[in-house]
């Protein structure tokens, strides 16, 4: 009777359930299939890093012993030049040896100023062995921005390749106690290229007394404001991305993968070229993207996934031929920034099996990757287990972005298809030890503390995204005084001190602007001025040279007054609505930056026409 009355009574239960939640017991049931293979993904990370952890293995004990187990297999192709194992191996264990014979030692750091090639990743391997931290610096920068990047990481020397030449020759005076190594050419900095052909080429002993926990390198991002800032990259940082993005993606060690993108950043620095240093998979790259040359490269080096940024994919898909057929042979591609407005038909006409996207930063401690190829998401939470990330979604102010306390002191979780700040919880162990920038200040600056409890502490990522009913997150704008163009961060009060320093310290406003069929946001200048027109060709003279080409705004506004809170901020948010649109705003008092000649234009309404329509493209 007993047994009776309970089996009842569940029943009774689950059929309540099944009434009250049966849309979400429905959604549940639907993603069960993506949720298994997220958890086993999960599970088999664990495991591996697990084992690394145990042996206390780090980045170049991994190497090493791919480079005995395969040596004569390629880990490099980069513009053409094939390197095996072990020439990577010989060229890195010069590296170190050399630099050790010059007083170099753990916990010392040395700048990399280079383009793509093989010697890059042999530089900061070589330099690792040693427990010596490499700053790799964004190749692209010019002046003050270079120096503030060589000087904010405390570095002992400098390499940089003989295309930098003039580049240093023009900070020499400001880092004149960095000592300088110039890889190849003949000037009056040591020819690194000639030294390291005498070093010894064995294996140096404090490799064996490197820790996990040890920085790596160095890699720079604005954040949300300033100039380039160092965030702290250890051992355990490169070791779970790069084995994350590899269990993800299924890869093995027969796959290749191409990556065109720079090898400072993230993207190639760490998820692609991790995959040669830790999993024996071949890594093509290139000096230079080329959207001539990207599907001839996957082609001729037989590569089977591919590493991209959205304006990569948009790009290729211009460029591409309707009715015609592009042959190569990948079947996977990776990156962040794909828009979902050409997401499909990049995948179409491309004959692409899957695409992975992913949302991350340099600095920060929350990382998503949808495994599933679910159109424009970037990740996924299980609808019966928010406990199993360390992500969330908490309720902010969408036009600023800032987090809104409830009444009980702490933030709000976002409701599905609500926008929210997406913040990652920190923790100070093991594979996701949160570390920040190398400024502990500016570290500080990106941390909410008393978050969902009293007490806990999580990382600010800047960035709005939503989460809709089965659990898929997409990206949706990003906060703070940056913006994204060109695949790159462009810190806006950066640029407003070398406008304003340019134009006799007038008051300046960055914003980054919308435009048609480009992914990220277009810098514009506004710019306080009593007249119609100010000296834009002087001004553009000036930012040519100061500013890498990226970060120079293409758009410039005169206006009487800049508007200013009561604390002296910017009011930013009317002009970001109002962008370059000369058909709301006097056209006299906007200009554009020709790219042809980088010199400032008006922008008139039939170039701002041709604009929108996607006649003129920038």
């Amino acid at each position: 009777m007993l047994v009776y009355v309970i089996v009842s009574l569940i029943l009774v239960a689950a059929s309540l359930l099944v009434r009250c939640h049966r849309k979400w017991l429905y959604r549940v049931i639907k993603t069960l299939p993506r949720d298994a293979k997220n958890l086993h993904v999960i599970f088999k990370l664990s495991s591996k890093l697990k084992h690394w952890s145990k042996q206390e293995d780090t980045v170049p004990t991994i190497f090493t012993k791919l480079a005995k187990e395969h040596p004569d297999k390629t880990a490099l192709i980069i513009d053409g030049r094939r390197w095996s194992y072990q020439e990577l191996e010989t060229f890195s264990n010069r590296v170190a040896n050399f630099f050790k014979s010059q007083g170099y030692k753990k916990g010392d750091v040395v700048a990399l100023l280079m383009e793509n090639r093989p010697e890059y990743l042999g530089l900061w391997l070589g330099l690792a062995k040693i427990g010596v931290i490499t700053s790799l610096i964004n190749s692209h920068l010019l002046s003050t921005p270079l120096t503030h990047s060589i000087l904010a990481s405390h570095n002992k020397g400098l390499i940089y390749g003989s295309d930098f030449r003039q580049v240093v020759e023009d900070i020499k005076e400001q880092i004149q106690q960095v000592v300088l190594y110039e890889f190849g050419g003949d000037g009056d900095a040591t020819d690194l290229k000639k030294q390291l052909e005498t070093s010894p080429s064995s294996l140096p002993e404090e490799v064996f007394g490197l820790r996990q926990q040890d920085l790596l390198f160095y890699m720079y991002t604005s954040g949300t404001t300033g100039l380039p800032k160092p965030a702290k990259i250890p051992h355990t940082r490169f070791i779970l991305i790069a084995t994350t993005m590899n269990f993800a993606l299924d890869l093995s060690p027969n796959d290749v993968l191409y990556s065109p993108l720079p090898l400072y950043h993230a993207s190639a620095g760490v998820f692609s070229a991790g995959q040669a240093l830790l999993f024996g998979i071949t890594f093509v790259g290139r000096k230079k993207f080329s959207v001539s040359n990207f599907w001839p490269d996957c082609q001729q080096y037989k590569c089977t996934v591919a590493n991209y940024i959205g304006e990569v994919c948009r790009y290729l898909l211009a460029a591409h031929k309707p009715g015609t057929t592009v042959q190569h042979n990948v079947m996977k591609m990776c990156g962040n920034g794909l828009r979902p407005q050409i997401w499909q038909q990049f995948k179409d006409t491309f004959s692409i099996g899957q695409i992975y996207e992913f949302y991350g930063s340099t600095e920060g401690n929350a990382f998503l990757i949808s495994m599933d190829g679910k159109l424009g998401a970037v990740g996924s939470v299980p609808l019966w287990g928010n406990w199993l990330v360390s992500t969330v979604l908490i309720q902010c102010n969408e036009s600023t972005g800032e987090p809104i306390r409830n009444r009980q002191g702490l933030y709000s979780r976002c409701k599905r298809g609500e926008p929210g700040l997406l913040v990652g919880r920190i923790v100070q162990q093991g594979y996701k030890s949160f570390q920040g920038y190398l400024d502990s200040s500016a570290t500080e600056q990106k941390v909410l503390r008393d978050v969902l409890v009293k007490g806990d502490a999580y990382f600010n990522t800047g960035d709005i995204l939503v989460e809709d009913e089965y659990g898929y997150l997409y990206f949706k704008d990003r906060t703070g005084d940056t913006f994204r163009w060109k695949g790159e961060n462009v810190a806006t009060n950066e640029v407003e001190a070398i406008v304003s320093e340019a134009i006799g310290l007038k008051d300046c406003m960055v914003i980054g602007v919308q435009v048609p069929n480009t992914e990220g946001r277009a810098g514009m200048a506004i710019i306080e001025s009593s007249e119609d027109t100010i000296e834009v060709q002087s001004l553009a003279k000036v930012l040519k040279t100061k500013l890498p080409s990226y970060a120079i705004p293409l758009f410039l506004r005169t206006v009487p007054t800049l508007p200013k809170t009561a604390t002296q901020k910017y009011k930013k948010l009317e002009f970001e609505k109002q962008g370059f649109n000369v058909t709301k705003i006097p056209d006299t008092s906007v200009f554009v930056l020709d790219l042809k000649s980088l010199d400032y234009v008006p922008l008139t309404r039939d170039m701002y026409d041709d604009i929108m329509l996607g006649r003129i493209r920038l």
